[in-house]
């Protein structure tokens, strides 16, 4: 089925409803809306992040530290 069939199925749907039901279907559609804004807003800016050139700095500086200078090692199997 192509979108303009769904459109058209789903509005043929819509029509049969009752009217309280109509508002549920309202919310959904504004809830699915919401979760596709909220994935392109995280997508872009973990793009953002991935290509920003605000940390390179840091792989220009010299380790301060070594491992022999922990106080205690984390081991992720405790």
């Amino acid at each position: 089925m192509n979108r303009e069939e769904i459109i058209k199925d789903t509005l043929s749907t819509l029509q049969q409803l009752p009217d309280e039901k109509l508002g549920e279907v309202k919310d959904f559609a504004a809830f699915l809306l919401s979760k596709l804004d909220d994935r392109l807003l995280t997508e872009g800016i973990a793009h953002i992040a991935s290509t920003s050139k605000g940390y390179t700095f840091l792989e220009e500086d010299e380790n301060l530290y070594t491992l022999n200078d922990a106080k205690e090692v984390y081991n992720a199997k405790r």
